[in-house]
């Protein structure tokens, strides 16, 4: 395997190995009582993320909009959304982030803006043809139909009429209309955008749906066996073009005139060739691995996807990111079954996972071992949930955090009534109840995260497999020595030779019962 490439020349190349912290903006703390999450509420719980031991933190969008997608239909990319506060409360939280250690990078949404964006307002008051309209993908149907067969990721076509007749492209919502990559104006106003935040300091972007962006030319149609929602074997222009490159090589000009920052990029692309693509050395910093999160909970399974996940990026010479979860899908604990069972395989994943050699994301909740919540149908808000119905929601993933009490909003918010509702049974899973319990979920993640930061096991980006019974496996960190051992089997095993780290889940008799993960030097 080739070794990871070597930091920038006067960089530090910090986000090789570090671990992320996502925090999704509306769910994570209320400032102001209005059941909302808010830049200021991030700012007050600094302290907790440094007690946690995350290096960086990843900030969901906070700004201007309408809120059709939860701030990702962005109105002003270079301005606060008063719901989140004000370009001083970023500030302020920003300063305050660095005192304590901790990076913070911000989203950044290329792919699309908002239709109250200024530029889409002008493209709908102008004529057919017009330079306004250029900036996004505006085309004559077939007839009556859309220009192509293309189908939105959240359900139902991918393109809306307008009064004069033209159709307009939107890979998302409605309220999401496509830029068009091709013209150069686009490219100046997303350098604008990166130039303004990495100059208030910001250490780098998370770049959404960066496998979107460029189209084909003439927009052919897709394959109809094609997956609406993601990667597929079939024919599917809507993603992935090799025109996306261009993008992604302007992205990292800007960042390389700002030393020691770095971009990640969201990319669905199951081809492993031409995912390695975007890690290029003069294209992204960090490609997101959704494999982790595609795979059961199969020792055999997690052992080939790990394998396939470390192939993709040392092909390129970057280093490996890994991650289990996100706003946009399950949390572990259901994923894994639900109840004890998940929160058991949940705990032995993170042991896994943090034992990886790269950089790690964690989705803000999952060191609590928060679950999905059961919503009622009129409590979501997700336009996902709108057009392809309440279980294709993410709302029940997004609920706000629990921090401290015995009842709804746990400290929160000071309104009772949070943006989505949280359920009482979090009473004992709350961030106060869980600081002072050594077995809790947050416990195990802190100890971990420690033993990750000043261990030197934890060297070393090679992998040697163990021999391990059905249903297990074993990996050591060439380098450094970490074993990490993972029991997927109905059994207690034995564990490999040497000293016990951490464990996910109390040993029996010495061994490792079922769904549970241990580490050991």
């Amino acid at each position: 395997m080739r070794r990871l490439q070597d930091p920038p020349p006067g960089g530090s190349g910090w986000w090789r190995d570090a671990v992320f912290y996502q925090v999704y903006v509306r769910s994570f703390a209320d400032s102001d009582a209005d059941g909302v999450g808010d830049l200021e509420g991030i700012r007050t719980r600094l302290g907790y993320l440094e007690l946690l031991g995350v290096d960086a933190l990843w900030l969901t969008p906070f700004y201007r909009s309408p809120m059709a997608d939860h701030g990702y239909d962005i109105a002003d990319p270079r301005d606060v959304d008063p719901t989140f506060g004000t370009l001083g409360d970023f500030d302020l939280l920003l300063i305050e982030a660095h005192k304590r250690g901790l990076k913070v990078t911000v989203d950044v949404v290329p792919n699309h803006t908002s239709n109250q964006h200024a530029w889409f307002k002008s493209a709908m008051a102008a004529a057919p043809g017009s330079p306004e309209r250029d900036r996004y993908i505006f085309r004559e149907g077939r007839g009556d139909a859309p220009p192509n067969n293309w189908i939105s990721a959240f359900g139902g076509p991918a393109w809306t009429r307008v009064p004069d007749g033209q159709w307009y492209l939107h890979l998302f919502s409605p309220q999401q209309p496509d830029l068009n990559w091709a013209n150069p104006e686009v490219a100046a106003d997303l350098e604008r955008t990166l130039r303004f935040w990495l100059e208030r300091g910001v250490d780098g972007f998370r770049v959404d749906v960066a496998h979107g962006m460029a189209k084909p030319p003439g927009l052919p149609d897709m394959d109809p066996r094609a997956s609406p929602f993601g990667p597929s074997e079939y024919y599917d222009p809507r993603w992935d073009h090799d025109g996306v490159h261009e993008v992604h090589r302007m992205i990292r000009k800007v960042l390389d005139e700002f030393p020691d920052t770095m971009a990640v990029g969201e990319i669905w692309v199951s081809d492993e060739e031409r995912l390695a693509r975007y890690l290029r050395p003069d294209e992204l910093h960090l490609a997101f691995n959704f494999r982790l999160v595609l795979t059961h909970f199969d020792a055999d399974a997690l052992r080939a996807t790990i394998e396939r996940s470390l192939a993709v990026p040392a092909a390129a010479g970057a280093p490996p990111t890994w991650t289990l979860g996100n706003h946009d899908v399950w949390r572990q604990v259901s994923r894994y079954g639900g109840g004890e069972q998940g929160l058991r395989r949940a705990r032995a994943m993170a042991l896994v996972e943090l034992a990886l050699p790269g950089a790690v994301y964690l989705y803000n909740g999952e060191e609590l071992g928060l679950s999905n919540v059961d919503l009622l149908e009129e409590a979501m808000t997700d336009p996902r949930a709108k057009t392809r119905g309440a279980a294709a929601g993410r709302d029940p993933y997004r609920v706000p955090l629990p921090w401290e009490g015995d009842r709804p909003p746990f400290g929160f918010s000071r309104s009772a009534r949070t943006w989505l509702p949280m359920p009482e049974e979090w009473a004992s899973m709350t961030v106060e109840k869980q600081l002072e319990d050594e077995g809790s979920t947050l416990s195990l993640y802190r100890h971990a995260l420690e033993l990750r930061r000043t261990h030197q096991a934890f060297r070393g980006d090679v992998l040697e497999w163990y021999g391990a019974p059905a249903g297990c496996f074993a990996f050591r960190r060439r380098g450094g020595g970490l074993v990490c051992a993972l029991n997927t089997s109905a059994s207690p095993i034995s564990l490999p030779p040497g000293e016990l780290l951490l464990a996910s889940s109390p040993l029996t008799d010495g061994k490792l019962p079922p769904d549970a993960a241990a580490w050991l030097v």
